[in-house]
């Protein structure tokens, strides 16, 4: 990169992207418009003190591209703080105040067992006990009209019951609240002004969307990692005035974009899912760039893999989802996860059988290769020992792993697995290579009754795998399902920081009708979604200078009346009782192969999308175009892949220039990953920087 990337036009126009990863914070820095290649950064994280990493990264990155803090244009940061304090249970102390009657809601939420076949299945627990759940006579009716208000003598009652509590925040349900959100605030302000030392929130505010258990449960977590997310983004703040950093900074979101600080601690439950959604979002633009339209995005970690799936170069959405083992009702980008991650514990179970996964070594003390007191193999030490990673040459040298301490836990694991031979290395290699399968195979069933459920086809998809350890696996597993492209970012370990420089402004807007479609029904949509569209406005006018015009998209969620579940229709155009109608016949037709001209059509849910678009990265091409044959492999070795040992071409990555294509069985190392070639796979440097991998 120029010393001095800027120098081109004044004023700040760089722009830096952030992950934080258990592991390491990535940081991209990019200059739009500018031909120059991004700058990618890893810093060590600090679990401890995680704004920390990020100022000591940004510094870092800010030196090497030769900039100073007043030379960035704005900063989108990534983070999985929020995600992780609901997973491990270690969010804020919190209340809920519920209608009366409805005081069991988190405990009864859907009456469903985790499992139908394990009756010893335990529930998850209820985030909020129900010591610390409030009654108040407050309710609205199905059509929105007041049935219980409370008086001033109820609401003291409440208020005191609150405090008893001993809560540091507290989220306000009135049954029905979402047919008339101005009631449920006006019961909140009430409330808070007899509290006042308590925040409160109400649900309607946050999601007004019917089905009350799932929206107590969004704003129940809402409020139960506000307190954790607010102290961090006031700490982040601290230290990015401290390196003299006066750009915005933007928190990316899970439906793929991105939000104000404001926003984010205002409405911390929308960037739980950012770093995956962020991901997606590089992919997608790296897909439209490269002309791929139909791609799958593999995000293997050291925890877990997920998918996304992208077709005519947007990925799809999802307004249901699960975290923690609760369920979401806000939209994000739909990352299903698959599998095993290159942290993922290998074992045998009590039955004999080889096992990979769910418990993983996570960073510390990490796999056994890492020499940091690990004991339990995983699958990166099955990497390091069928020879597809080099243990002199991981992150570019920069962490040497013990590969016979790796063996020799993988040979306990073959031994228990009944592995056990005259060569004592049969065993870890019989251990490591089943492992290996065990995963892809397990990785390739949920990719494909991913891809089934939406009618897809395998074959027309490109894979696009990032995290440390996708493009290491990604050949396997397109083998596996059928896919036969490949496409490697340039810098996939980085990826997810890639996608928050370029994400946009976004955020989603709903409010449920229930109503059967009528021209009654058509009116209040009309004048619902003129009202989700003036708060949009507002919005977006609130994040910050120089925002790109807005773009607005409209749908809404409808059924056949008496069906369970509603479909997903997008809307253009002024709202008619006809196009609403043949919209959602069509929408059915093409899911399902029919339509019922005879039924009742049921609108639910009004939604509204408003975004402006991010920043114009330049398509940067490779640093030149081959002149010759590629450069002679760096070395050779043996690799050990579904039960044969092949002899690999060992390949740098920086070597490589666009149009040098180089014949599997190959491996290409660069300083964040390694890219396994496998035999009857070829790859070809693009002109974008990219490696395709195709299978012949």
């Amino acid at each position: 990169m120029p010393a001095d990337p800027t120098a081109a036009a004044p004023g700040p126009r760089a722009r830096v992207g952030i992950d934080v990863g258990g592991t390491f914070t990535d940081f991209v820095l990019a200059v739009p418009g500018e031909r120059s290649a991004p700058l990618h950064h890893k810093e060590p994280s600090t679990p401890g003190d995680p704004a920390r990493a990020v100022a000591d990264g940004l510094a870092a990155v800010l030196d090497r591209a030769g900039l100073r803090p007043t030379d960035l244009a704005a900063v989108t940061h990534g983070t999985t703080i929020g995600l992780n304090a609901i997973i491990q249970r270690r969010g804020a102390r919190i209340a809920l105040v519920v209608t009366e009657g409805y005081r069991d809601i988190l405990e009864i939420g859907r009456s469903r067992m985790p499992s139908s076949f394990d009756l010893h299945a335990a529930k998850e627990e209820p985030l909020v006990p129900r010591d610390r759940i409030v009654e108040i006579p407050a309710r609205l009716g199905p059509d929105g009209r007041p049935v219980r208000v409370p008086d001033d003598r109820e609401l003291a009652r409440v208020a005191e019951e609150l405090r008893a509590t001993d809560a540091e925040a507290a989220a306000v349900l009135v049954l029905h609240g979402h047919t008339d959100p101005a009631f449920e605030a006006e019961v909140t302000r009430r409330l808070a002004a007899l509290v006042p030392e308590l925040p409160l929130t109400s649900s309607a505010a946050i999601w007004p969307e019917v089905r009350e258990f799932e929206r107590a449960l969004v704003t129940c977590l809402n409020v139960y990692i506000q307190p954790l997310m607010r102290r961090y983004f006031d700490r982040l703040e601290a230290l990015l005035d401290g390196l003299g950093v006066t750009a915005p900074v933007y928190i990316a979101a899970s439906n793929g974009g991105s939000l104000s600080l404001r926003s984010a601690a205002e409405r911390p439950i929308e960037t739980v899912l950012s770093g995956p959604a962020a991901g997606v979002t590089a992919a997608t633009r790296l897909g439209r760039a490269a002309g791929i339209s139909r791609l799958v995005t593999f995000d293997m970690g050291g925890t877990s893999s997920d998918i996304a799936v992208a077709v005519d170069g947007e990925p799809e959405f999802a307004t249901h989802t699960t975290i923690g083992g609760l369920p979401l009702i806000l939209p994000v980008v739909a990352v299903n996860a698959i599998g095993a991650g290159g942290g993922s514990v290998v074992r045998a179970d009590t039955y004999g059988a080889l096992k990979v996964g769910p418990s993983s070594a996570g960073a510390d003390p990490g796999p056994v290769a890492y020499g940091r007191g690990g004991t339990r193999p995983t699958v990166t030490d099955c990497y390091l020992h069928t020879g597809v990673i080099d243990p002199a040459t991981f992150l570019g040298g920069r962490m040497t792993l013990d590969a016979p301490a790796a063996a020799r836990a993988l040979g306990l694991v073959g031994d228990e697995l009944g592995f056990a031979t005259d060569d004592p290395g049969a065993a870890a290699d019989r251990a490591a290579d089943g492992a290996l399968r065990v995963a892809t195979a397990g990785m390739a069933v949920e990719l494909q009754k991913t891809l089934a459920g939406r009618g897809l086809d395998p074959a027309e998809f490109t894979l696009v795998p990032f995290g440390g350890a996708g493009p290491t696996h990604a050949a396997v597993l397109a083998e596996e399902v059928g896919i036969r492209e490949i496409v490697v970012p340039h810098a996939a370990a980085t990826f997810c920081a890639l996608g928050a420089v370029g994400a946009d402004l976004r955020r989603d807007f709903a409010r449920s009708l229930r109503r059967d479609l009528d021209d009654t029904t058509v009116a209040a949509l009309r004048d619902i979604l003129a009202g989700l569209e003036e708060r949009a406005r507002t919005w977006l006018a609130e994040q910050g200078p120089e925002t790109a015009p807005p773009v607005l998209t409209v749908a809404a969620d409808m059924s056949y009346t008496g069906q369970a579940y509603e479909l997903r229709v997008e809307l253009s155009g002024e709202p008619t009782l006809a196009a609403l109608t043949e919209a959602f016949h069509q929408e059915h037709e093409r899911l399902y192969g029919f339509r019922d001209a005879t039924a009742a059509v049921r609108l639910g849910t009004a939604r509204l999308a408003i975004s402006a678009a991010g920043p114009d990265l330049a398509t940067v091409p490779a640093e030149a175009t081959a002149d010759g044959p590629p450069p002679a492999p760096v070395g050779h070795r043996t690799v050990l892949l579904a039960g044969d040992r092949v002899t690999a071409d060992v390949h740098r990555r920086d070597a490589l220039r666009t149009g040098h294509t180089l014949a599997g069985p190959a491996v290409i190392e660069q300083d964040d990953t390694t890219v396994l070639v496998p035999p009857d796979w070829s790859a070809t440097v693009d002109p974008l920087g990219n490696l395709r991998l195709r299978h012949s």
